[in-house]
Parts: C-alpha cells; structure tokens; sequence
C-alpha cells in the first residue's frame, strides 16, 4: 500500500512516496532546485503566489514517476502538510483572486493587536487561548480593509494546505486544528469561534467546510486524477500544519513529548493535555493532530522567525551571487572550523517579520562585536548557528513557565539539524538531549495519510521503521560555556527591546 505525502514549504515543496506494508520511504524529493523566494512589496510584507506551489506539487510528482519509476495509479491516500497561519482567498472556482499573505507577513500584526484589546484579554485568552495577533484571522480583516474588492470577490478563506487539497479534490475544506492556528477555534467549546468573526465584522460563510484533521476528507477530482495518473478513488484522509505535523512525523503524540524543527523559521513543539496560554502571547497553543473529545491534546509552540532564511541568507552573501552558490555542507564544514561563542561574533537573527516572542513586535537584527581583522567566515556562520538556538532557548524558556519544557527533544535529521555544530549547541545551550530520526515532513503527512485512511488502525502502528539515528547528550563543560555566552546575548537582546520600547512610547 503506498501513500503520499506533500509538504507545502515556504522554501520548497516536499513530496514523500511510504510504503506502509513495509514501513519505509520509496523516494522523497523536494522542489523546485532552487529555494522559492517571497513577494514583498513594502517591508515586513511576504506573500507567494498559490498556483506556483499547485504547480511544483505537479512538477514534484512528474518527478516522482519520471526518476523513481512511482506508478501514481497504486497511490492509495494522501497526506497534506503546510506552511502554517497564510491566507488563501479563491473564488467560487477556487482561482485565488490575490497571493497569498503567507505566515512571516507583518501587515496583519496591529490589526490583530487592536482587535485583542477590543474583544478583550480575558474573553480571547479564554476562547482562542490568546490574541489573534498576526494571524490568518487578522489577515483577512486587512485584506477587507484595504482591498475591498478583492475581499468581495473571495467566496472561500483557505489555508495554504486547503488549497492544495482544494486543488487535488476540487472541494473547499478545512481542519479544526487549520481554525486553531487561524485564531478561529473556540478551545473551550470544541468549535469554530464566530464570535471572534462577529468581532471582526466577518462574514462566517468564508469558512469551507469544516473536516476532521484524519479520515476520507474529500476524493480527488476526475480531472486531476486523469491528469496526474493518480486511480480516481484515492482520497485525501490528513492534512494539518507543518508543525504539528512535525510532531506527528517524530511520533510526538503524549504530554510532555518535544519536537523541534529548524527550517526557515525555528519552532520548538510541546504536546499538553491542557488549554495553556500565555498573556504575553510570546507562545501559542493550537489543536494537536490527535486532538479528540475524549483526549485533549494540544501544541505549546514557540517560533522564531529568522532561522533557515538567515543561512540562506549568509548562503547567498557569500556566494557574491556565483553560478555555482556555497553549499550549506560548505556552511556546515567552515562552522566547524571556529570554537564556541565565534571570538565574540555575536548574531541577532531576527530579520524576517515581527516576532512571536516579543509580543508581535519588530526587534532589530544583526551583528555585534564585528572586529575585521579576527573574524572570518567561520567565525560569522557559526556565530549565525549559535543566534539562532539562542532565540530558540529565549522562547523555550516561556515555554518552561507554562509548565511545557522538558529534557528530551526530537527532530528529524534535516535542514540545520545536518550541522553537527548546531546539533552541538542546540543540546548545549538548552541544556536537553536531542533525538535526530530518520523522518521528515512529506514523510509524517503519508504516515498520516495511511493512519487516515484506515491502513493503520492506531497511531502507534504508523510509526513502524522510525529509528533514532542519533543522540546528542549535553555535557557539562560545553553547556557551562554555552550558558555563559547566551546569557550575555541574552542580556543585550532585552537591553535594546526595553529601550526600542521606551523609544517608541515617547513618540507617543
């Protein structure tokens, strides 16, 4: 039985073929060559364009046949994970009638932060477990602020998973746990949250049709089945952000288990039997995929902003724009070659939108103690690795004053988690054990998808041939020098937001 699993990435588009008889990967791909890059016409704007991802999922499974030789016809279900928070507004045909507002998008952010102290603290904290914020909830109400007549042409409000799924089945749907990270679910009553709607002066009829996160979803369209070679009753039975996801990919399922993933943005994921919030809304909570009535299971997620695009970055600075760019094997090997705390180098990654951490707010972002006759290359990546896990640690230690930290953390060898130097500090500076599996996105959305349609009657049955490949034990040495420097950075970090804050309040 094979499955399938997309995930839809703000960099890239994975697509992952499982054989679930033998519970292992046929062939995982990732499209295009070349990372996606953003539309941002004014600063802290970041949208893309939904059609080009529909046709990497296509290129992604032309692909798939061409050079794995995967016969598409034995398909047997399907699996969606997404970038998570973007808004995909499409017309009664699906056609989006504007790009998409994708999740890093800053417009939405004061919006959301007025409309918090409207409906009020305590009444969005109870509800929706903390501010809509920056997301997809408050970026609709800026579409229908400022583009009025793009909002009246959209029939459907989507994310950006429902649309792919929209595409493949051609049935505008969406999740509870896809209205949780929306700001749009009413933890406390189990359902779509239409007062917070009524607040905003939104109409409830955007809202798809509502589906569970696992079952028979929808049936992939005649048309797009002929098309793509798929057999015409394949179904897509999962599909949920790419966070949870993530968790679910690492089997990150029971209260207090951890996963993190460090990919454009940087997230640490914690699973709670509880409606944790925090009324600084430096963490958010939203619906974790087994989520039930029965069993409550929610996320506790932090996320930073500015993790894999800043070494895409530094990949793109130091390749002085070559044909032929540096690796990020080559970022790796030169990161390797300086000690720790870079000789001083200090990074602040927070480039990338305002963040979660700091109250929806912008922070300034970049580089500190820059001495041009010490630093090298080395020195500045890994000065760039060590930045990023120090804002990591920054948003980990909310998470432990929500009662959601822990000793274990999983991830999947992937993305920065292939640096032995990160990996390195990431255990060091959190001071947790790391977990490294053999599993990533596309995989968990197609073990998903199998769990989904029934060939898996438990979760726990998916998870056959995951295996820890690798774990990394904090020592006691190296976290006593990694405390020392993050707690400096740290220092200087909450030096310049105090005093960016008390600037701005005397503009005021």
């Amino acid at each position: 039985m094979l499955f399938l699993g997309i995930d839809l990435g703000s960099s890239s588009i994975k697509l992952s073929v499982y054989d679930a008889d033998k519970g292992h990967t046929l062939a995982a791909i990732s499209v295009p060559e070349q990372e996606m890059g953003f539309f941002a016409e004014n600063i802290g704007w970041a949208e893309q364009d939904p059609i080009q991802w529909w046709n990497y999922v296509k290129t992604g499974i032309a692909t798939l046949k061409a050079d794995y030789n995967i016969n598409f016809s034995q398909i047997s279900a399907i699996g969606i994970a997404y970038q998570m928070h973007g808004l995909v507004l499409t017309d009664a045909q699906l056609n989006p009638v504007r790009p998409s507002i994708i999740w890093c998008d800053s417009r939405a952010a004061q919006i959301g932060e007025d409309f918090y102290n409207k409906i009020g603290h305590k009444k969005c904290q109870d509800r929706i477990l903390g501010s809509p914020g920056n997301f997809t909830v408050s970026k609709l109400k800026w579409v229908q602020e400022h583009e009025p007549e793009l909002f009246y042409k959209a029939v459907h409000m989507l994310l950006p998973g429902d649309f792919i799924a929209a595409k493949l089945s051609g049935r505008a749907q969406t999740t509870p746990s896809g209205l949780s990270e929306a700001a749009l679910w009413n933890f406390s009553e189990g359902r779509l949250a239409v007062e917070i709607l009524e607040a905003f002066d939104l109409p409830t009829s955007i809202i798809p049709e509502i589906v569970p996160t696992f079952g028979e979803q929808a049936t992939i369209s005649p048309e797009v089945a002929q098309e793509l070679g798929f057999n015409p009753n394949v179904k897509i039975t999962y599909r949920a952000g790419d966070q949870p996801n993530n968790a679910l990919s690492l089997n990150v399922l029971k209260p207090g288990e951890i996963a993190t993933t460090a990919g454009t943005s940087a997230v640490i994921y914690s699973v709670t039997d509880k409606d944790a919030s925090d009324e600084q809304n430096r963490i958010n909570t939203f619906l974790h995929v087994n989520n039930t009535i029965e069993e409550k299971r929610n996320g506790v997620l932090l996320c930073v902003n500015g993790s894999g695009i800043l070494y895409s970055w530094l990949r793109r600075i130091m390749s002085l724009g070559n044909n032929e760019p540096v690796s990020y094997n080559k970022l790796n090997a030169e990161a390797m070659k300086a000690e720790p705390g870079s000789k001083g180098l200090r990074f602040y990654p927070f480039g990338n939108g305002v963040e979660r951490i700091f109250n929806n707010k912008p922070i300034f972002s970049g580089i500190q103690n820059l001495n041009f006759n010490i630093h090298q290359s080395p020195e500045l990546v890994r000065s760039a690795c060590e930045s990023i896990v120090f804002a990591m640690n920054y948003g980990f230690d909310v998470m432990k004053e929500s009662g959601a930290g822990g000793t274990v953390v999983r991830a999947g060898m992937a993305n920065l988690f292939l640096s032995p130097v990160f990996r390195e500090i990431f255990a060091n500076t959190t001071n947790t054990t790391v977990e490294l599996y053999n599993t990533a996105g596309a995989d968990g959305a197609a073990r998903g998808a199998a769990y989904g349609a029934g060939f898996y009657k438990t979760l726990d049955e998916a998870f056959t041939g995951l295996h820890c490949l690798e774990r990394i034990e904090p020592s006691t040495q190296l976290s006593s020098v990694y405390t020392d420097i993050y707690q400096e950075w740290k220092m200087n970090i909450n030096i310049e937001y105090k005093q960016n804050e008390q600037y701005k309040t005397s503009l005021l």
